[in-house]
């Protein structure tokens, strides 16, 4: 596979939640695309399919799954990888993503997105398993950085170089989430600009942007409120940087009506409006 001419952008897009199915189908915001969470729609059929099939005739979707663990030492699951398989020859995805990390082991689902030690050994260890995925899928993913609470003592790089050798070596593609970079940085004590001065700009295709739980001796990435100043003055720097990219808001708790995350996502907008960028 190769990433020449594969990159697409969307526009400005939400992530579909079911606070708003009814809301969405009844008035038709003016939102882009959606992002769906790929485990909420592994199931054969019902209403979470039916609300799914009748939001995609009128938006493009794309895929974001949290159990892949790609980074995990148990074997893939392959079938969970023949349902999201079968979900995107359903809705035909703009794309599908993941996320950079390890969710269990042994079986065991920790239901958290674990970061990894940055090393050369898991470098190829991620590849060889995003290559495997990409040929069982028949198509690139993308691999999102995870918000980290804790680091190795036995990393040999820098996150941003993990994650630009992974997405090389196995031709994937880039989810470049701009709080987790803000989190990670606030709580590791590096520059968030060194992390997006530093990832290859070929390899970006979708920005996540989302609000977080500031407690002072740490900072949590909870999606459970609006997109702080400095998130926003960071998303403006990375687009200065990527160019105009999809980018999508994330919310996933303290859900408010539809026309809150509305304004949210102008401001969005605005900013690369300001900076003359077409959308």
């Amino acid at each position: 596979m190769s990433v020449v001419n594969q990159r697409r952008n969307l526009g400005f897009g939400l992530g579909l939640r079911t606070n708003h199915y009814e809301t969405i189908l009844a008035d038709k915001p003016p939102v882009d695309w959606f992002e769906i969470i790929t485990e909420n729609y592994l199931v054969p059929g019902g209403k979470p399919l039916h609300y799914l099939d009748s939001i995609r005739a009128d938006y493009p979707m794309v895929m974001h799954g949290v159990s892949l663990s790609i980074g995990s030492t148990d074997a893939l699951n392959f079938d969970y990888l023949r349902q999201v398989k079968a979900l995107a020859e359903r809705i035909d995805p703009a794309w599908i993503s993941d996320h950079l990390c390890w969710t269990g082991v042994n079986g065991v689902n920790l239901h958290d997105l674990l970061p990894l030690p940055y090393t050369e050994e898991a470098i190829r260890h991620v590849a060889d398993r995003v290559n495997t995925v990409q040929d069982f899928l028949g198509r690139q993913i993308l691999l999102e950085n995870v918000s980290s609470y804790i680091t190795y003592a036995h990393s040999e790089m820098s996150e941003w170089d993990f994650l630009n050798a992974v997405a090389e070596r196995s031709d994937c593609l880039i989810l470049l989430d701009i709080n987790n970079i803000f989190v990670s940085a606030r709580n590791h004590a590096f520059d968030p600009l060194d992390y997006l001065d530093n990832v290859l700009v070929n390899r970006v295709q979708q920005f996540h942007i989302a609000g977080h739980l500031d407690l002072e001796h740490i900072i949590i990435d909870t999606h459970s409120d609006t997109v702080i100043d400095s998130v926003w003055k960071l998303y403006e720097a990375a687009l200065r940087r990527f160019g105009m990219i999809s980018t999508m808001i994330e919310r996933d708790d303290n859900i408010p009506p539809m026309n809150e995350l509305l304004a949210e996502l102008d401001i969005a907008r605005q900013i690369t409006a300001s900076l003359e960028l077409v959308a």
